[in-house]
C-alpha cells in the first residue's frame, strides 16, 4: 500500500473512530447499461458479440484508469478475458466456436489506485444449430373447392430441437419446385416466419390457391434463426371446377315410349378416377324428387318409365370433390346441376267429328281432338273420304290450317257424283299417339249425301255467244256472259275467273283476270290485243254455291305484216327493186320467223318466189331484179305472207299487196 493509500486509510479509520464505526473506502462504480447490442440477450447463431455500457461521469476520486471484462463458457470457466481503457464503452467477445450454450460477460472497472469496483454482467445466447428437416403432413392428392380453407399441419423436426429451441416455421408457395422460403441460405429473419408461435405453432390456414400445381416449400426456424435443410417440400393440386356432365338419350319434345337416359362425365383436372385422399368421384341422375341414381366413376344410366312431364337433374363429383349437386358442401352452396325434360305420353288422344255441319260451309270437315298429356298435334293428321259401302282405301282431302287443337279438311263435294260417302280420320297427339275414328261426337257415323251445295251455271261467249271468234292484230275483244243457280236465278256481286291460256310461243303463256257479276248474274270482259288463244271461265264456288264453268272459248289472231318497195316501177335489166319489211309481234319473239314473198298477176292466184327470215328486229330485206322481156308492160301484185310455224302464236296473214309495173 502507497503511502497516499495509508494516509487515507489512517484518516478514514479516525473519522470512523471519531463517529464511532470503521471508515468507508470508496472503488470505482459498477458499469451501467451493460447490454448485447445487434439484437440483445436473445438466442444468436454469430459466436461474435458486441457488448456496450455507459461511461461513468467524470471527476472519480481517484479517477477510473481502466476496464476490464471477463467471458465465461456454459460451464463457468473463463473463456476470454482482457483489459481495455477506462474510456472505452463497448468491446467484442467470441464464443467458443461450434459451442452452443448461454454464456456469460462480466465488465469491472479499475481506479488509479489500482482498486476494483465491482463487475456488471449479462448473458450471452450462442446457437448455431439446424433444426432438423420438416416435411408438410399429406394432404389430399387433390384439392377442391370444399378443401378450403385448407389446413396443412407441418411434421415437428425430428430428434432433439437446437438449444435455442424453435421459434417458428417459415412457408413459401410458387410455381417453382426448388423454391425456398428465406432469402438467406442459411437462416430466416423475423419477418419471414409464417407461423411465429413456437414448436406448437404447426398448423396453416390456406385460403384458396390457384388452379393447378403448387409447391408449398417450408422451414423449421431456430430460437437462433437457423433454418432446417433442406426445405419440406409438397405439391398441392387444385381442380375447382365442376364436371362436365352429358346427357344422352332425352327425347325431343313428348315420346310414347319409356326414355333411357346415360349421364357421362369429363373432368380436364382431377379426372374420374379414384385418388390418394380424395372422395371417391361419382355421376348421378335424379328423375323428379326421387332419390338420385348414383354410379362410381364417370358413367351411370337409369330408366323414365312413368307417364308425364319429369325434370331430369343430372350431375357428377370428380376426384377432387367438386360437385354441382345443388347441395351445401363445406359451408359452400354448391352450384345448381343441369337440367332436362323427359316427356312421357302413352294414352292415345280422343278424336270425333263435329255433331253436325256448318250451313255457312258444308264442305269444311271438323275433328275435336283433346289430349291431357302432350296435347293434340292436328298437323299430322288426315281426314279422308270413300263413298259409302265401297270399301274403297279412303281418298285424302287437302287440309286446312288447324285452328284450336282441331283437325280441319275441306271436301269439294261439287266434284263428287251425287250419293253417299263416308269419312274416316286419323288423329295425333304431340307425343305420336294416334286414333282413327269415322263417329261425330255424339257417336252417329260420319256420312255426308252429296250435293252438299246448290248447283250453277255459267254461260259466255263472244258476241252472239259465239264459242269462236277471228280478229284481226292488235284489236281488243269483248267476251260477255251469266251466273245463275237453281232455276236461272242470277248470283250478282260474285267473282267470276277468266283464263287466258295463249297458243305456243307466245309469252307469258297464261293470263289470269278477275270480275264481278253485275246486278242479274251478268259479266262482261275486254280481252287485251295480243296472240291467239283459248279462254276458260270459271266461277270457283263458294261454301253454299257449287263450282261451275263456262264452254272453251277460241280467239285466232290473224298474223300482222307489212311490206314497202324501193320503186312502184321496174326496168327489165335495169336496177333491181328492194322490197322491205316487219313483223308485228306483240307478246311474241319475232326473230328469225319465216316470211314468203309472194306476186300475181291481177285475177290470177299468189305465188311465192322467195323465203326470207327476219332478223332480230322482226325486219327483212330482198333485192330482185326483173330479167325477163315479159315483164315489161306487166302490173304485177306483190306481198309478204306469214305462214303458220313452229312457236309462232298467230295465225297466217299477209300484208296488203304493193302493185309494181314492168318497164
Amino acid at each position: 500500500m502507497s503511502g497516499r493509500r495509508a494516509a487515507i486509510t489512517l484518516a478514514g479509520l479516525a473519522v470512523a473512530l471519531l463517529w464511532g464505526g470503521p471508515a468507508a473506502v470508496a472503488a470505482p462504480p459498477r458499469p451501467a447499461d451493460l447490454a448485447v447490442a445487434d439484437g440483445g440477450a436473445g438466442w444468436r447463431a454469430e459466436s461474435d458479440f458486441r457488448l456496450t455500457w455507459a461511461r461513468p461521469p467524470s471527476g472519480e476520486d481517484p479517477p477510473l484508469a481502466a476496464t476490464h471484462f471477463r467471458l465465461r463458457d456454459p460451464h463457468g470457466a473463463s473463456a476470454a478475458q482482457g483489459t481495455i481503457p477506462w474510456t472505452q464503452t463497448e468491446v467484442t467477445v467470441s464464443a467458443t466456436a461450434g459451442v452452443p450454450g448461454v454464456y456469460w460477460a462480466e465488465v469491472w472497472l479499475e481506479d488509479a489506485d489500482g482498486a476494483l469496483g465491482p463487475p456488471a454482467t449479462v448473458q450471452l445466447r450462442f446457437d448455431d444449430a439446424r433444426p432438423s428437416p420438416i416435411e408438410p403432413l399429406p394432404v389430399a392428392e387433390w384439392l377442391g373447392r370444399s378443401s378450403f380453407p385448407l389446413r396443412v399441419r407441418l411434421a415437428h423436426p425430428a430428434g432433439a430441437p437446437p438449444l435455442s429451441g424453435i421459434r417458428g416455421y417459415a412457408v413459401a408457395f410458387g410455381s417453382d419446385a426448388g423454391g425456398e422460403p428465406c432469402r438467406d441460405s442459411g437462416r430466416c429473419d423475423e419477418d419471414e416466419l409464417t407461423l411465429p408461435g413456437g414448436i406448437g405453432d404447426d398448423e396453416l390456414t390456406i385460403a384458396g390457391l390457384p388452379e393447378g400445381a403448387t409447391h408449398l416449400h417450408a422451414v423449421a426456424v431456430s430460437g437462433a434463426g437457423m433454418k432446417s435443410a433442406p426445405a419440406g417440400h409438397a405439391v398441392l393440386r387444385v381442380d375447382t371446377t365442376d364436371p362436365a356432365v352429358r346427357l344422352g338419350g332425352t327425347p325431343e319434345g313428348w315420346t310414347n315410349r319409356s326414355a333411357r337416359l346415360e349421364a357421362t362425365a369429363t373432368d380436364a383436372g382431377a379426372g374420374m378416377s379414384p385418388r390418394s385422399g380424395g372422395p371417391p368421384p361419382f355421376t348421378a341422375i335424379r328423375v323428379g324428387d326421387d332419390a338420385p341414381t348414383i354410379a362410381l366413376g364417370a358413367t351411370v344410366s337409369t330408366e323414365v318409365v312413368g307417364e308425364g312431364a319429369h325434370r331430369v337433374a343430372y350431375y357428377a363429383r370428380d376426384a377432387a370433390g367438386n360437385v354441382n349437386d345443388g347441395a351445401r358442401s363445406n359451408g359452400v352452396v354448391n352450384r345448381e346441376p343441369r337440367t332436362s325434360w323427359v316427356r312421357i305420353d302413352r294414352t292415345p288422344p280422343a278424336a270425333a267429328f263435329t255433331s253436325g255441319q256448318d250451313p255457312g260451309d258444308p264442305d269444311l270437315l271438323r275433328v275435336r281432338i283433346a289430349d291431357p298429356l302432350s296435347g293434340p298435334r292436328p298437323a299430322r293428321g288426315w281426314i279422308g273420304v270413300r263413298r259409302a259401302g265401297s270399301g274403297d282405301r279412303f281418298e285424302r282431302l287437302p287440309a286446312e290450317l288447324p285452328a284450336g287443337g282441331e283437325l280441319r279438311a275441306r271436301w269439294a263435294s261439287d266434284a263428287y257424283p251425287p250419293g253417299v260417302y263416308e269419312f274416316r280420320a286419323t288423329a295425333h297427339d304431340a307425343a305420336g299417339n294416334v286414333t282413327v275414328t269415322g263417329r261425330r261426337r255424339d257417336g252417329a257415323p260420319m256420312k255426308l249425301s252429296n250435293p252438299l251445295k246448290a248447283t250453277t251455271g255459267l254461260r259466255a261467249g263472244f258476241h252472239r255467244g259465239r264459242l269462236k271468234r277471228a280478229a284481226p292484230y292488235g284489236r281488243r275483244i269483248r267476251i260477255a256472259g251469266r251466273l245463275t243457280t237453281g232455276r236461272s236465278s242470277p248470283l250478282p256481286g260474285m267473282p267470276v275467273r277468266i283464263i287466258e291460256r295463249f297458243a305456243p310461243g307466245a309469252r307469258p303463256a297464261i293470263r289470269v283476270s278477275t270480275v264481278r257479276t253485275r246486278p242479274g248474274g251478268r259479266f262482261s270482259h275486254r280481252l287485251d290485243p295480243g296472240p291467239s288463244r283459248e279462254v276458260d271461265i270459271e266461277f270457283a264456288g263458294a261454301p253454299t254455291l257449287a263450282h261451275s264453268s263456262s264452254r272453251r272459248l277460241e280467239l285466232r289472231v290473224r298474223s300482222r305484216v307489212r311490206l314497202r318497195t324501193s320503186s312502184r316501177v321496174a326496168r327489165v335489166g335495169g336496177a333491181p327493186v328492194i322490197f322491205h319489211g316487219r313483223f308485228f309481234a306483240r307478246g311474241a319473239a319475232a326473230a328469225g320467223k319465216a316470211v314468203h314473198l309472194q306476186f300475181r298477176l291481177p285475177g290470177r292466184p299468189w305465188s311465192s318466189f322467195r323465203t326470207l327470215k327476219t332478223n332480230g328486229k322482226g325486219r327483212f330485206h330482198y333485192r330482185y331484179s326483173f330479167s325477163d322481156d315479159d315483164s315489161r308492160g306487166a302490173r304485177f301484185q306483190f306481198r309478204a305472207f306469214v305462214p303458220a310455224q313452229e312457236n309462232w302464236p298467230y295465225e297466217p296473214g299477209g300484208s296488203r299487196p304493193v302493185l309494181i309495173r314492168g318497164r
